[in-house]
């Protein structure tokens, strides 16, 4: 059975353009202009993953995410938002966004963002033995990190931001997520130095990563096994 997708937009040219890129790729789509709407299509259809826009004409989209994460709190949701503040994609991740893609986007990012945050509900339900992508292989199992099939030594402060990252794979994890998932200071600072230090071990490059990407002002994303993007250039952090 197709993915049922609910687009959650007020913009009628937006929504025809996701239904048209969305229903060739064989998804099946249902749309809502409003927040009344979606909370209406959530009770009465099967969706698999929502596309939210926070500019709804009749509740903060924020509220709106707060209330489908509280009713269905394993639902996939996908911002699509105008707005690239900061502080409101902070928000919306921390209300349990599973990521965030700013307008104008292009369809092939989106659709790949989409089929990360559907692999990472179904992986949500049990810990994969090992992950792989580029390279990287990470036995959740055995605690067993390889690079090009050489074992990489991570200290234990660090195998555990790599696997919250791992299970958590193709979604932006903002700065305070990564740090209560490991119980660590609350200085991004501490969680900078980590995240340099697995890019020294992980990466090939690791000015350039490929794999630990970062989601500047917000936080970090360990790329899916089928996000293909090219090497992202480390920005100079500012902090969240």
């Amino acid at each position: 059975m197709s993915p049922t997708i609910l687009v959650i937009d007020d913009e009628p040219p937006i929504r025809k353009l996701l239904r048209m890129g969305l229903s060739t790729q064989g998804y099946a789509i249902l749309e809502a202009g409003n927040a009344a709407a979606a909370l209406e299509a959530l009770a009465r259809e099967r969706v698999d993953l929502v596309i939210l826009d926070l500019g709804l004409p009749d509740m903060r989209g924020h509220d709106l995410l707060r209330a489908v994460r509280a009713a269905h709190p394993g639902l996939p949701v996908v911002v699509l938002s105008s707005r690239d503040d900061e502080g409101g994609k902070v928000e919306a991740l921390d209300l349990g966004a599973d990521d965030y893609v700013t307008k104008p986007f292009g369809m092939a990012e989106l659709l790949a963002r989409l089929r990360a945050a559907l692999r990472h509900q179904l992986a949500a339900q049990g810990e994969r033995p090992v992950f792989r992508v580029d390279g990287l292989a990470v036995d959740l199992v055995r605690r067993v990190v390889r690079v090009d099939g050489t074992e990489v030594r991570l200290t234990p402060r660090e195998y555990d931001f790599l696997r919250v990252l791992v299970l958590h794979a193709g979604k932006v994890l903002t700065h305070a997520q990564l740090m209560n998932a490991v119980s660590v200071s609350s200085d991004p600072q501490y969680l900078r130095v980590y995240m340099r230090q697995l890019r020294q071990k992980l990466e090939a490059d690791p000015e350039r990563p490929r794999i630990l990407l970062t989601e500047t002002g917000v936080g970090y994303r360990l790329r899916a096994p089928d996000d293909e993007p090219g090497p992202q250039p480390e920005p100079k952090e500012r902090g969240p």
